[in-house]
């Protein structure tokens, strides 16, 4: 089958690859829809370490190949969801209530990690009946698609953000899961939302997915334009959805005392984090940090897909371009490189 690679660190092709065996609880599911990511952007420049020959990609949907002896409640022909994060149910950590986080520094996040992703004709899904999720008529493959990730690791940021009803909540980067984790916010309650941002198009998405405020860094001082947008009190929860240093400072700095701080950027590059020491208040303000890895499951994917179905979001606004599987070199660069005002790539297998 055809695969598309990260030959080695800075370097990605094509590469003919054998379909994939699978397990008695396993399957097989042939790629119909792919996203592509900007994790898959920190892979390449090294983010994980080196890798050779590994297949990419972690966001897909797909069509039921083959399973194995031991699975229940999926069969061939099945159109389904696969979450970007396929946890070990039996591990510790998911017993401990942590799925996403079983099996080693990276948990879950197998696709593209520890075991070849989803940008291939085909690939394979652990642990099936827990990782897989039926999607219902109505509902088409390339608005499925990001459940995988977008919308659970972006509505992941305002669930762990703890948002009152009513409060007050700031998204720092408005990608992706920027913009989800905005969405998110507005649909647990958020009184106001102010996304920070500093791309037109981008800022016009957030206001599109909830964003009451933009603040543009670009332009304006974040600190003191959210303090103003508070009545000097910062945010119940600042939300960092970029992974830099700088947007983790200013999510402390922004936050209020007894507020929370949510991160689910990842970060690429660095070997720290820096926490402003005197607006954590020298350790004693108060403020909690949350982290979390994108949820995995079948539960998750179900309920997400229900967000959907219902009309709650539509996230396919965020598809800025489209190209077939045999164009990936060139939807990679557009991706990786940011080019031509793009927010999301699609590829249609």
């Amino acid at each position: 089958m055809k695969t598309f690679v990260m030959k080695s660190i800075g370097e990605v092709g094509f590469m003919e690859k054998p379909v994939p065996d699978i397990g008695s609880r396993d399957a097989l599911v042939r790629t119909t829809k792919a996203l592509i990511c900007t994790s898959d952007s920190h892979t390449v420049q090294g983010g994980i370490g080196p890798r050779e020959n590994l297949t990419l990609g972690h966001e897909a949907v797909g069509v039921v190949d083959a399973v194995g002896s031991e699975v229940a409640d999926f069969r061939p022909g099945d159109r389904v969801l696969v979450g970007a994060i396929t946890p070990d149910w039996g591990d510790l950590a998911s017993q401990n209530g942590y799925p996403s986080q079983s099996g080693g520094p990276l948990g879950g996040f197998k696709f593209a990690n520890s075991k070849d992703g989803v940008f291939a004709e085909y690939f394979h899904v652990g642990d099936a009946d827990a990782n897989l999720a039926k999607i219902p008529e109505g509902i088409a493959d390339e608005e499925a698609v990001y459940c995988a990730d977008m919308l659970s690791t972006g509505f992941m940021g305002a669930e762990h953000g703890n948002i009152p009803v009513g409060g007050t909540v700031a998204v720092l980067a408005q990608g992706p899961v920027g913009l989800m984790a905005t969405a998110g916010a507005r649909l647990q309650g958020a009184g106001l939302v102010i996304g920070v941002e500093s791309v037109p198009s981008r800022q016009a998405l957030a206001r599109f997915y909830g964003a009451d405020e933009i603040v543009d860094f670009s332009r304006e001082n974040v600190v003191e334009r959210v303090l103003e947008l508070t009545d000097g009190q910062g945010v119940d929860t600042a939300i960092e959805a970029l992974g830099a240093d700088v947007t983790f400072k200013t999510a402390v700095e922004i936050t209020k005392p007894g507020g929370t701080i949510s991160n689910i950027g990842y970060y690429g590059s660095g070997d720290h984090v820096s926490i402003p020491r005197v607006a954590w208040g020298v350790g004693l303000a108060d403020k909690t940090i949350r982290s979390g890895l994108c949820p995995g499951g079948r539960l998750r994917l179900e309920r997400l897909l229900r967000v959907l179905r219902n009309g709650r979001i539509d996230p396919t606004r965020m598809t800025t371009h489209q190209f077939s599987f045999s164009d990936m070199e060139r939807a990679f660069e557009v991706s990786d490189k940011k080019l031509e005002d793009v927010v999301k790539v699609l590829v249609t297998f």
